[in-house]
């Protein structure tokens, strides 16, 4: 791009605004402010400039992107999907996202703008999510407004669509309609071209019908390679921007080959030329690229909307209590959010004081106090006594799953299948493009009248898109299926995690064994009053741990009293206060901090109480082995290292050693600390890990597995440092998912087989000159079309059947 002057007006490089008398020149470039200059400098510095030639004209300036609106807080509130004091989270609809150096530049906004926190695109659903800090003071210049969040994204070429009709997220139609038109223009200049070839078609050679077709075929051959085929053009620009050679560059050459050869005949020649075969060649491959995108979106529409997100809550009713899926709630309804518990929907807090923690939505953790009539946001996990809100927006699952994917929650793992096929598609292409030019330098000894249906049809029928395509296509269904059998993951990559592990760690109570519906039997050196039965019963109400919930059920019928200072402490237990009157609840050590043991009776969990500080008895709650266990255990052991780590007493030792054996496999009266420093040991001696635990007291080991999985009977809690969750009733059948999981990877690389031997049938062909560039973009969308069937036929190859054989071959 070049400084514009117009009427004696120099325009600034940068950001297209009239420069003044003091404007600043620096690499024959002129900007009107050190604003300007500096931008134009980091984007240099990153190798980002490539936005300078997005338009035709001096950048774009802010003036004219029409984010007034913006300003306004009552927008703002709509638009926002989080904001506090301090930082901001948005997600803005980017109709020209198409391309990979699309997504490098949009996730490096921070670079750009050091109030930009980070930013994540859904390449699939044209979104990118930004993560910022709100500006407050306009005069200290801090933080960003979203209005001039929207107008940095106009800068670099991606203005957003903003909607307050929730274009946002629900709508992609303008993109569609788009490559929609494309198609119809594609389609309708190659059927007129055909009909004006039809003389040459019969072998009338009329000279003056000739020319006439001649010229008019160019002429409709031009909106087909610069409008319909404009998409290619600018994506080979901005890839070779980024010193990167893409998948559409052949493609690319291959349709400006055909035109220029096609205008030299008809201009130089007097031949017909080839534009029949180009306008062909666009059409279908737009037709492809639809296809293409159509799937990507069936297939994100499954994830995100049918997939059932595994969260319940607790939703008030006539003055009852009842558990519902989040899928259920409307706006309206009254909910009961307890310690621990993630906030479903954007709601109003209208009953007790919430401390709330937002680190699952922004990746900080940083807890904030929120008094009743405050707005909460969807996301936030709330820490302290119970508390009641109204929900003001429905449920967005897709959010949900977003926020389960954020990156404060991702494992520093590389995909080696989704490596492996980013690295062959990488090399592919280039490999292709030489391929072309010898085939061509050999034809043109040989045979000229085959050199140019050989280049084209390489680079035609070449195609790695397979690859790619093979690896979202049929784990995306693998996610699917093992979703409606209670087992949620994370995303894809997940799949390919549990596949190269070869340990698994167990939890114990929770997670292999149950109290079904047995209530906690209390054992007292004497019987509580009616206060101290009600000062129970409150405590355990703000509290989602299964033993909790069940010393409740014990107290159902007593009052309940606003407790002061309630805490809940991973491992150990809970505490509160009442006026002068303190009461504590959990394990022996944290109840009674002397070294005095208690004589407990039988085998089980037991929950200890103290009250004032004096021992008044514990709990006992009878632990049964969940069905199906040996036999998982059994299966698990022909091909995983199993060990177990329990936070219990080692009474059952000889019961679990013939299910774990060998020397130290089995590890009793861990605490959550040890789990997870255990976990580290075994990485650090090579293993690939499993965590399997109950989602409370195991959180850290399950984050620091490679693959966690958080075992639960009810899905209050939701453990967003989990990659996996499954629900209790369906653990017998772990060894079939992870056999499932290793089937799926199987499918991919079978594709990529199929891939293979497409592309190396297809080359010969178009090597020897005898396969036509129309027949070659036809058969593209076909291999498209072959990946999804293998995926969709394949990964429904096994199934999940019934109780007896759960999971077997079809």
């Amino acid at each position: 791009m070049k400084t514009l002057h117009i009427e004696n007006m120099i325009a600034c490089y940068h950001c297209g605004n009239e420069c003044l008398d003091n404007h600043i020149h620096t690499e024959e470039k002129v900007f009107c402010c050190e604003g300007c200059k500096t931008v134009f400098e980091i984007l240099d510095k990153n190798n980002l400039c490539n936005y300078y030639d997005l338009e035709t004209q001096a950048g774009i300036s802010p003036g004219n992107a029409h984010f007034e609106f913006l300003d306004s807080e009552q927008v703002i509130n709509q638009l926002l999907d989080f904001k506090n004091e301090e930082i901001g989270k948005v997600t803005f609809f980017i109709p020209s996202i198409h391309c990979s150096s699309c997504l490098y530049l949009l996730e490096n906004l921070y670079k750009l703008n050091t109030d930009i926190l980070h930013s994540t695109v859904d390449f699939l659903k044209k979104q990118v999510s930004v993560t910022f800090r709100i500006s407050v003071n306009e005069e200290e210049k801090t933080g960003i407004t979203l209005r001039q969040l929207a107008e940095l994204l106009t800068s670099l070429g991606y203005e957003p669509l903003v909607s307050l009709n929730d274009v946002v997220k629900n709508q992609q139609m303008p993109s569609s309609r788009k490559l929609i038109t494309q198609i119809g223009v594609a389609g309708f200049c190659a059927g007129n071209i055909m009909l004006f070839s039809f003389p040459e078609y019969l072998g009338l050679n009329d000279p003056d019908y000739q020319y006439l077709f001649g010229y008019l075929n160019i002429a409709l051959a031009i909106p087909v390679v610069f409008y319909s085929a404009s998409d290619y053009f600018i994506s080979v620009r901005n890839s070779l921007k980024n010193k990167r050679i893409n998948i559409d560059f052949p493609i690319l050459l291959g349709i400006l080959t055909a035109f220029l050869r096609g205008t030299y005949e008809v201009l130089f020649s007097h031949g017909a030329g080839y534009f029949d075969s180009l306008s062909g060649l666009v059409f279908f491959l737009l037709i492809g690229k639809w296809f293409q995108e159509k799937t990507y979106s069936f297939l994100s529409f499954e994830r995100d909307y049918k997939s059932f997100f595994p969260l319940a809550v607790t939703r008030i009713k006539q003055a009852s209590e009842e558990f519902v899926a989040v899928n259920e709630l409307k706006e309206g309804d009254k909910i009961l959010i307890r310690n621990g518990e993630l906030i479903p929907a954007d709601s109003l807090l209208y009953k007790g004081n919430a401390q709330i923690d937002y680190s699952f939505v922004t990746g900080e953790s940083k807890s904030e106090h929120k008094n009743p009539g405050d707005f909460l946001y969807a996301g936030g996990r709330h820490t302290g006594e119970k508390i009641e809100m109204e929900v003001l927006k429905s449920v967005s699952q897709s959010y949900l799953t977003q926020l389960w994917n954020n990156d404060a929650f991702q494992k520093n793992s590389q995909s080696p299948v989704k490596t492996f096929s980013g690295y062959v598609a990488k090399y592919f292409t280039i490999a292709v493009l030489i391929l072309a030019v010898i085939v061509a330098l050999y034809w043109y000894n040989h045979d000229t009248s085959r050199m140019w249906n050989a280049f084209t049809a390489i680079l035609i029928i070449a195609c790695p898109c397979a690859l790619s395509l093979s690896y979202p296509f049929a784990l995306g269904n693998s996610l699917r299926k093992m979703g409606k059998q209670h087992f949620y993951l994370k995303n894809a990559e997940t799949i390919e995690t549990l596949t190269q592990c070869d340990s698994i760690v167990f939890d114990k109570t929770g997670t292999l064994t149950s109290s079904n519906g047995d209530l906690p039997a209390p054992h007292f050196n004497r019987i509580l009053s009616v206060f101290e039965e009600m000062f129970v019963a409150s405590l355990v109400s703000n509290s989602t741990h299964p033993v909790s919930m069940k010393i409740k059920k014990l107290y159902h019928d007593k009052g309940n009293i606003t407790l002061e200072n309630f805490r809940e402490i991973t491992g150990k237990g809970l505490e509160a206060t009442y006026h002068h009157h303190k009461i504590k609840l959990g394990s022996e050590s944290f109840v009674i901090p002397t070294k005095n043991a208690v004589k407990t009776e039988g085998n089980g969990s037991f929950t200890h109480l103290s009250i004032d500080g004096v021992y008044v008895g514990y709990y006992a709650l009878t632990n049964h082995y969940r069905k199906g266990v040996a036999e998982m255990l059994a299966a698990l052991a022909k091909t995983h290292e199993l060990f177990l780590l329990s936070g219990d007493n080692d009474a059952e030792r000889n019961k679990l050693s013939a299910w774990f054996p060998g020397e130290n496999h089995i590890f009793f009266e861990c605490k959550p600390q040890q789990k997870l420093d255990f976990i580290k040991n075994l990485q650090f001696s090579g293993k690939r890990v499993i965590m399997i635990g109950d989602g409370l007291n195991d959180a850290g080991a399950l984050k620091q597995a490679d693959a966690g999985i958080a075992v639960t009977d009810n899905t209050l809690q939701f453990t967003p440092s989990s990659d996996a969750i499954l629900e209790a009733d369906k653990l017998r059948l772990l060894p079939d998912f992870l056999k499932y999981s290793k089937f799926s990877l199987k499918v991919i690389r079978f594709s990529f087989l199929i891939s293979l031997i497409y592309n190396f049938i297809g080359l010969s062909f178009a090597v020897s000159g005898t396969l036509s560039p129309v027949v070659a973009a036809i058969l593209m969308p076909v291999s498209s079309a072959t990946m999804l069937l293998i995926a969709s036929v394949g990964t429904n190859f096994r199934y999940f059947g019934n109780e007896d054989q759960p999971f077997q071959s079809a």
